[in-house]
């Protein structure tokens, strides 16, 4: 039976045109941008907590029922999604 003919694989080569450093043209982020993006994730912790704990005492809250999940995670996730545009 005739032997079969191995075939060399090529070297993997980078492509220098992908490795040009890109500038950034923003600079750091203010200390405001901060301070939201904290409370945001603040809020949303401490709105979660006072529904757990004291849910009963607050008519308004009560009535909301499983709505607070959404706003005190939904809160949350702006907090978080601004930390992408934080530098």
């Amino acid at each position: 039976m005739p032997k079969s003919k191995v075939r060399k694989k090529a070297d993997y080569t980078i492509n220098p045109a992908s490795r040009i450093p890109v500038k950034v043209k923003a600079g750091p982020s203010p200390v405001w941008y901060v301070a939201i993006m904290l409370g945001f994730m603040l809020a949303g912790l401490v709105w979660l907590l006072v529904y757990y704990l004291a849910a009963e005492q607050i008519g308004w809250m009560n009535d909301l029922n499983a709505w607070n999940f959404l706003i005190g995670f939904g809160l949350m996730v702006v907090g978080l999604i601004m930390t992408m545009r934080w530098r």
